[in-house]
């Protein structure tokens, strides 16, 4: 055949998951026994739903504990503050002395003081009771649970997650060697592995500084431009991935030999009509042909069948001619 190179552009196709953007890992802020869970995996919540309760008790006991505080700090206050009124009353007709009477100031003072911290402890102790009652924090799925009815739970411990309405990603696992390729890679197509009629847009939103040490592989994120309804979450994907126009020159498989330790094709001279090894560097190779990058020029004329035969100065006649 002749050669002669032609545009072509290939693609790279690889299979990721439909995930939330915004994930939220949910806890209690107390720590207590479980005693009531009122959503599992896959249940849609909205911003103020219980998600589950635990048991109240050690709470109430420190919130009642506290509104004692508060009834006896207000108490001393009263106290302290008809002390002050006397001393002040008397002191102005000079009945008592100074001293006694910042005595007097001092103990109003410290009383309030007193009723102020009462008033913080209580605040605290109801909002800790609060906290033994879970809701979601914002319109979403449930995608993972960590917690059941009985279990005691330490506060700060992930019982469920929380993949947030709105905006969607692909993820993908991908090899380094893709971003090797002049690929358009900010440009994705994307369509259901169960359903290929069911196709989305993507735009690279995100790719991971660093390569996974167990899989040889980096994380991308992809940006889902208006999600159909069918791409939930948890759905497979097929991204696919479109190269660069190149001029490539393409020969099939058979035509490739080697000259020593490299790859080589036998080239034909038009005026002798003999046979010669010619080095070439492959720039790829793919189902059925390769990709050669170097050592051809258009119009170059090479053997691809029957190459095993050849010898170096062999005539070669082209099929076809009778000559």
């Amino acid at each position: 055949m002749i050669v002669q190179p032609r545009d072509r552009e290939s693609s790279a196709t690889l299979t990721g998951e439909v995930q939330a953007r915004f994930r939220a890992d949910l806890a209690f802020r107390v720590s207590g026994q479980v005693v009531a869970r009122t959503v599992d995996v896959g249940a849609h919540v909205n911003t103020g739903d219980v998600l589950a309760r635990l048991d109240p008790a050690e709470q109430q006991a420190d919130v009642d504990a506290a509104i004692a505080t508060v009834a006896s700090a207000e108490a001393r206050l009263r106290v302290a503050s008809a002390t002050f009124a006397r001393q002040k009353a008397l002191i102005a007709s000079g009945f008592t002395t100074r001293a006694v009477y910042d005595q007097a100031e001092e103990g109003l003072r410290t009383a309030e003081g007193v009723l102020e911290a009462a008033k913080a402890q209580l605040g605290s102790s109801r909002d800790a009771l609060s906290h033994t009652v879970l809701r979601a924090e914002a319109d979403g799925v449930i995608t993972a649970r960590n917690l059941e009815a009985g279990q005691v739970v330490p506060a700060a411990q992930p019982v469920f997650s929380l993949a947030q309405d709105g905006a969607r990603d692909a993820v993908f696992e991908v090899y380094e060697s893709v971003f090797l390729g002049q690929t358009d890679a900010r440009h994705v197509t994307l369509a259901l592995v169960s359903d290929p009629s069911v196709t989305a847009t993507g735009e690279v939103r995100e790719i991971s500084p660093v390569i996974d040490a167990k899989s040889s592989t980096i994380r991308v994120k992809v940006s889902i431009k208006d999600p159909p309804a069918a791409m939930t979450l948890g759905s497979a994907v097929a991204g696919t991935v479109k190269a660069k126009t190149q001029n490539e020159i393409v020969l099939p498989w058979s035509a490739l030999t080697a000259a020593g330790r490299k790859p080589a094709v036998w080239a034909v001279d038009p005026k002798t009509q003999t046979a010669s090894l010619k080095p070439v560097a492959v720039g790829a190779y793919e189902a059925g042909q390769v990709l050669i990058s170097a050592g051809l020029e258009p119009g170059d004329r090479v053997v691809v069948d029957g190459g095993k035969l050849l010898s170096i100065g062999q005539p070669v006649t082209e099929e076809g001619d009778r000559s």
